[in-house]
């Protein structure tokens, strides 16, 4: 069966790994994807910026200091220097020398593995080139029913829709929109990631009235253990709506809690 992003055409929702498995393996790394996979993951978001010489790579931010041994904007960089970077160490010892991988690769080790990507553009110097570019190598890759290309510009994802209307996109929001069907509508988007305190299961529901899908960005469950301590326990509610299938995917930084938490929903 090809791929989807609906969770009714999986049977549950999906474990996305928020740059991976990242609480556990250096974010946007192959080491953090294999791992989301191997603790029960069935799709990745990932961040997308160019080199010097316009290679998307796999980084989060525009520099390189946090997550690589490099230093300045990726921009100011070619995509062989890039590429030998160690993008490992900084996390832990045992992770030296794990590459910054390029996004090419990245798309068919989703292809290899039978896992969604989800990829967002951080590039915003060369956000047309930036476009172009993903949207050559997700088809290069074979990869198109595997992915969907996010971004908080929302125009941008618009755009992309004009290089290639095949291809999926999801817009990022932090608010609840009075009507959030004709916010993607009229980016001529497919799908919204949403953090988890704004989203509500009749926006969920009308979005799949619509033929659109969800991403709900779940906090870590340390941030989760101060609702916990003071009796507020927001599980039970997030159960519910995976029982009802108005969640189309649960995303955040560990893999095995969501797992378990979708889990336990599925069979309530």
């Amino acid at each position: 069966m090809p791929f989807s992003f609906f969770a009714r055409d999986n049977g549950r929702a999906h474990v996305c790994g928020h740059r991976g498995f990242s609480q556990r393996y250096p974010e946007n790394t192959i080491a953090a994807f294999d791992a989301t996979k191997a603790h029960g993951g069935t799709t990745v978001e990932i961040d997308v910026v160019l080199s010097s010489d316009g290679v998307p790579f796999v980084l989060h931010d525009l520099t390189l200091d946090r997550t690589t041994n490099g230093h300045g904007f990726a921009a100011d960089h070619s995509g062989r220097a890039i590429a030998m970077l160690d993008a490992g160490g900084w996390f832990e010892a045992r992770f030296e020398g794990e590459p910054v991988p390029g996004l090419g690769d990245v798309l068919k080790w989703a292809v290899r593995e039978n896992m969604g990507l989800v990829v967002e553009i951080k590039e915003r110097e060369r956000t047309k080139l930036a476009l172009e570019r993903c949207a050559e190598l997700i088809r290069e890759a074979g990869a198109i029913h595997h992915v969907q290309v996010l971004s908080f510009n929302h125009v941008d994802m618009k755009r992309l829709k004009a290089i290639d209307p095949e291809i999926r996109t999801e817009l990022i929001t932090h608010a609840r929109h009075a009507d959030l069907v004709s916010v993607l509508r009229a980016a001529d988007a497919d799908s919204v990631s949403i953090e988890l305190g704004m989203f509500d299961p009749e926006d969920g529901k009308a979005l799949h009235d619509a033929g659109l899908c969800n991403r709900v960005h779940m906090p870590r469950p340390e941030v989760l253990s101060v609702f916990w301590r003071h009796g507020r326990d927001p599980l039970p509610r997030i159960r519910d709506w995976l029982a009802a299938g108005v969640v189309d995917t649960l995303s955040g930084d560990d893999v095995p809690f969501i797992r378990r938490l979708i889990d336990t929903g599925a069979s309530s």
